[in-house]
């Protein structure tokens, strides 16, 4: 199941949580295919102003970022540079078109491997083949 967070100040999100939901969840779509969208998994974080700092400071602005989950495996794939290039542009691509253009230069996207031997559903490691959704 992969899993999308994203991160953004809580009054650049309000309202736009619709848009971004399907804007996310069309980027993975975009790369693996339309198998793939009942089991994207969306998670939208809103941080309260004064609680995003940057130098020790609060900002008052901030582009949203994007938090990627998906099997490392993937990292290890013959493919791997384009596909991990083309998750990074429609994550990007989806959180622009949402929240402005403006943003693009700053929109950070983290793509983080997760062992299968370190990740459990259900109460079963997933490598020992817990619960699937």
């Amino acid at each position: 199941m992969p899993h999308v967070t994203l991160y953004a100040l809580e009054d650049d999100l309000a309202g736009r949580e619709p848009g971004i939901i399907g804007g996310l969840t069309d980027a993975v779509v975009s790369v693996y295919g339309e198998w793939a969208r009942a089991s994207v998994d969306v998670r939208l974080i809103g941080i309260p102003a004064g609680r995003w700092a940057r130098g020790g400071v609060p900002v008052t602005t901030a582009a949203p970022s994007v938090t990627f989950g998906l099997r490392e495996e993937v990292f290890a794939r013959p493919d791997a540079a384009e596909v991990t290039a083309r998750l990074v542009a429609a994550f990007t691509d989806a959180v622009t078109a949402v929240f402005g253009d403006g943003y693009r230069e700053d929109v950070l996207v983290e793509l983080v491997g997760q062992p299968t031997t370190r990740s459990g559903l259900g109460g079963t490691l997933i490598s020992e083949g817990g619960a699937r959704r």
